[in-house]
């Protein structure tokens, strides 16, 4: 997948670029998701790989998508079809939407409890992390019945690990010291 991330940088690039010069991010999110979401179907897939010539590829592809793509989204395909990376498009998807939520300065955080979390508990750690990372926070929560109590929350590089179960870890540790 490194090798796709790769190949992919440049065109998410110019298309996240592009979308930002006409105003148009959240329509080009749009569009390069479900590009992505057709280059990942079997039958694409096998298609892709074949021999075909990249006008006939891009044809079938842009057959597939019909109005989903604007004229430019549907440029944007032939130019990857004419360089064989249409393989690639869900790894531009991954890219474009990482740059989309940079530049509207939103990160995803997953937090991880006990239990079920309530709205109110989910809007009071959204709001403290908002003041904590400022940024926008997009809430994933899960659960996971191995934790005793308490909260383990990811965001990126990030860990906060308030588990009843980390807290002893470093209470141990500082005990030992």
């Amino acid at each position: 997948m490194s090798d796709l991330t790769t190949v992919a940088r440049p065109y998410a690039k110019a298309a996240f670029d592009f979308a930002i010069e006409h105003s148009a991010v959240e329509q080009w999110s749009d569009m390069i998701a479900f590009a992505a979401a057709v280059a990942k179907d079997d039958t694409m897939v096998a298609f892709l790989k074949s021999a075909a010539a990249a006008d006939k590829v891009a044809e079938v592809f842009l057959g597939v998508c019909e109005e989903q793509l604007d004229a430019h989204a549907q440029n944007f395909i032939r130019v990857m079809a004419d360089n064989d990376r249409l393989l690639a498009l869900p790894a531009v998807d991954t890219l474009y939407q990482t740059f989309r939520a940079e530049y509207e300065r939103e990160v995803t955080v997953d937090v991880t409890s006990a239990v079920k979390l309530l709205k109110a508990q989910q809007t009071a750690i959204s709001k403290a992390l908002e003041q904590r990372l400022q940024r926008k926070i997009k809430l994933n929560c899960s659960v996971d019945s191995s934790i005793v109590g308490g909260l383990v929350i990811k965001a990126g590089d990030t860990v906060i690990d308030g588990t009843v179960r980390g807290k002893l870890e470093r209470l141990a540790h500082a005990l030992q010291s």
